[in-house]
């Protein structure tokens, strides 16, 4: 790389290589895979848990007095007191891994205090590694990455991600998406949002929506986004999405006609305590986070290792896992 990269920026890299080289190996043997279902839908390989091993043992190594917020093991790990915390996801896109689809990739981001400082996200089936600091802009491999310039929401191509899980508002989403897609010159679903988030950065989007995101899938390819020239928020346009569960993106003037077109459909609270939506219910952040720590964690223990077959797996429509 040509750019001096900031330690701790390089680190994350180290890590998100070492994660994608597991994941690679795996992809040349889906057959053999072991994979748990965490719920409907929604599953979990030997192979994201090998490669969060991977990632954690390179972070704490590094940085032994950091935190660390896993999509697999929450916060096991770390220390629990740190004003910073790497928030990983592993495997964002496990069912396309499980099916052969090469639409996956690795995320880590380091929180200070709660903000983004630095991010990666890698993308190993096509040896893609995007990465940002704040402040110093956002980059492709060597070239630096700008979104989009459209400014017409009729011209723009905007990505999103489908609800998946028991208990999703199926109608809600449908009624957004109808929405977006007459306004729109077209909608893309490709089953990895670390990575929709990037195409935003590079501008391949001009915009992207999803409900039901969790900080891990979101919180690298934000700073992305942000070092690049876009915006991203809640359905409302505020800055508060890490946890909300709901997030809208683009470069600044398609992301203000989203959220023209979202606003009405947030789940997030207000400040005078109601939702822009009263029959969806609210959660604050940390009780987003506790409800989706205490889920994974009940799931994991009713549910044992199977050994399934690539062709046994259930052709059903996935979000970003």
């Amino acid at each position: 790389m040509s750019q001096a990269l900031h330690p701790m920026l390089n680190i994350a890299i180290k890590a998100a290589r070492a994660a994608g080289a597991i994941i690679n190996r795996a992809s040349l043997d889906l057959d053999l895979l072991k994979v748990n279902t965490k719920s409907p839908n929604d599953f979990v390989t030997e192979v994201d848990q090998a490669a969060e091993q991977a990632i954690i043992e390179t972070l704490l190594t590094a940085y032994p007095g950091h935190g660390i917020l896993a999509e697999e093991s929450g916060r096991a790990h770390g220390a629990r007191d740190s004003d910073y915390v790497w928030i990983i996801d592993p495997l964002d896109g496990t069912t396309n891994f499980i099916h052969g689809f090469p639409v996956y990739a690795v995320s880590i981001a380091l929180t200070f205090k709660g903000q983004v400082q630095q991010a990666v996200v890698y993308d190993p089936s096509r040896n893609d590694l995007f990465y940002a600091s704040r402040g110093r802009g956002a980059f492709l491999n060597d070239k630096r990455l700008r979104v989009s310039k459209r400014t017409r929401m009729q011209e723009s191509l905007v990505g999103t991600g489908f609800p998946f899980r028991k208990g999703d508002n199926f109608k809600r989403y449908v009624q957004m998406f109808e929405a977006v897609m007459q306004n729109c010159a077209g909608l893309r679903r490709p089953g990895a949002a670390a990575l929709d988030l990037c195409y935003v950065a590079a501008g391949y989007y001009d915009g992207f929506f999803e409900t039901g995101l969790n900080a891990w899938d979101v919180a690298a390819g934000s700073l992305l986004i942000t070092e690049a020239g876009g915006l991203i928020g809640n359905f409302t346009g505020e800055a508060d999405y890490l946890y909300q569960r709901e997030v809208v993106a683009g470069n600044p003037r398609i992301y203000g006609q989203l959220v023209q077109i979202l606003g009405p459909y947030t789940r997030v609270i207000k400040q005078d305590g109601h939702a822009a939506h009263p029959e969806a219910p609210v959660l604050t952040p940390e009780a987003a986070l506790a409800e989706t720590m205490a889920k994974a964690a009940d799931t994991a223990k009713k549910k044992g290792p199977v050994r399934i077959r690539k062709a046994d797996m259930p052709d059903k429509d996935d979000a970003s896992l």
